[in-house]
């Protein structure tokens, strides 16, 4: 296993980033690597990140201005080779269906709840490594 997994967190409000970060901790769970964030604020930092490679795991505010994680998640799926998994943070349980049509790979809701977010982001960091084994 590697020794750390690198999250990008999409978020132009930085209280939901910090909530990520304390969500996460230094690892989601025990058979996970250690995690590491970028953080963005802006979709166009999001896409240089994912330029530069590296990413494991994206997590996505779905609630962002002035583009929501939604539309960057469909954006960087259909236009980033061998994108990671995307975690997309939604406003409520019902707009599920729309993290679905923005190809993400998991939805939690906001406010993020610790061991709810823990959880699906250490699913994602599995099935990354399982991907890239």
């Amino acid at each position: 296993m590697q020794p750390t997994a690198t999250v990008l967190v999409y978020s132009d409000d930085s209280s939901t980033r910090e909530q990520v970060r304390l969500a996460t901790g230094r690892r989601p769970a025990p058979d996970v690597p250690a995690v590491t964030f970028v953080e963005c604020a802006t979709p166009a930092a999001v896409v240089r990140e994912l330029d530069k490679g590296g990413v494991d795991v994206c997590v996505l505010d779905g609630e962002a201005v002035p583009m929501g994680g939604m539309g960057v998640c469909r954006q960087i799926k259909n236009e980033v080779f061998d994108c990671p998994p995307v975690l997309l943070l939604i406003g409520r349980p019902q707009d599920a269906w729309l993290a679905t049509w923005s190809r993400a790979d998991a939805a939690v809701t906001l406010p993020v709840e610790p061991v709810e977010f823990a959880g699906a982001l250490a699913s994602l960091l599995r099935r990354r490594a399982a991907v890239s084994a």
